[in-house]
């Protein structure tokens, strides 16, 4: 006697479960690490010469530094004010490059054609060479950090932007509202922008990572953020004293929560995509 197939009783999650679940882990991630300076407050952050250079232990995850200071506690408030940094960096670049893109592909002609040229010779140069002269030249800080993120960080999400206004501009709605005499104004804010906003969404958490690799990069070589601010990558130009002498916490552990940030931004920005994405968002 031929017995039926057993199904399993535990349910399946399909794809748009799946790519839910992965966005709630990467906002609820980087939301703790935005707001893990104002949980943890500033325990650890004071010297204590008696415990200083420690490995990682129970006690000190992160171990602590030549001064005492609790790593991980550091590396929190580091990544916090990082990740901060460049969400108003992206945030700017991505409204450049929405603006810009809306513009190239609504109005066309020598429009197009000079945002066009400024996007391919932005692609052109040596990106982390420009930041570092914008950066210079604006008299580094927290400032000139935005600036030059913000400045450098827009072209693909102009391309992208002006890829979809070109492919709405065809569409027979568009057409009617040119033949009715609407202006270039008018048609792309009730036909483009709508239409370009998940676009939007999808690119700006897509240069978040970018914009806080960068953030960190300039620290580190001395012409980003204040060497008295926690931010990350000036503890990881710190800790490049101290690593030859056997204390790899110092470098590894903040290095390991940047890049835990930065995949996390890339996790939520992916799903996000195929969430948005009518190909991909059922199954």
């Amino acid at each position: 006697m031929i017995g039926l197939p057993q199904t399993s009783s535990a349910p399946r999650w399909n794809r748009r479960q799946v790519t839910l679940a992965a966005i709630a882990v990467g906002a609820v991630f980087l939301l703790g690490i935005v707001l893990s300076s104002t949980i943890i407050g500033r325990t650890g952050l004071d010297p204590l010469l008696t415990a200083r250079n420690q490995p990682p232990s129970l006690a000190h995850p992160f171990g602590t530094d030549w001064l005492g200071r609790d790593m991980l506690t550091r590396s929190l408030y580091g990544m916090s004010l990082s990740v901060r940094v460049g969400l108003l960096a992206a945030t700017v670049s991505a409204l450049i490059g929405t603006s810009l893109g809306l513009a190239a592909g609504t109005l066309g002609g020598w429009v197009d054609a000079v945002i066009t040229w400024m996007i391919d010779i932005f692609f052109s140069l040596p990106h982390l060479v420009l930041l570092i002269m914008i950066a210079f030249a604006v008299g580094g800080g927290t400032q000139g950090v935005i600036i030059a993120v913000a400045l450098t960080h827009w072209t693909s999400l102009a391309r992208i932007i002006r890829a979809e206004v070109l492919q709405v501009n065809s569409a027979d709605y568009v057409r009617l509202s040119h033949k009715l005499g609407r202006s270039h104004l008018w048609i792309a804010r009730h036909h483009m922008v709508p239409h370009v906003i998940p676009q939007l969404l999808v690119g700006l958490i897509l240069l978040f990572p970018h914009a806080i690799l960068h953030e960190a990069a300039l620290s580190f070589i001395g012409i980003g953020l204040s060497p008295h601010l926690p931010a990350i990558g000036i503890i990881l130009a710190e800790s490049m004293r101290h690593l030859s002498t056997g204390y790899w916490w110092l470098g590894v552990m903040p290095g390991l929560l940047l890049l835990l940030t930065v995949q996390a931004f890339d996790l939520l920005g992916e799903n996000l995509r195929a969430l948005l994405n009518p190909k991909t968002s059922q199954g």
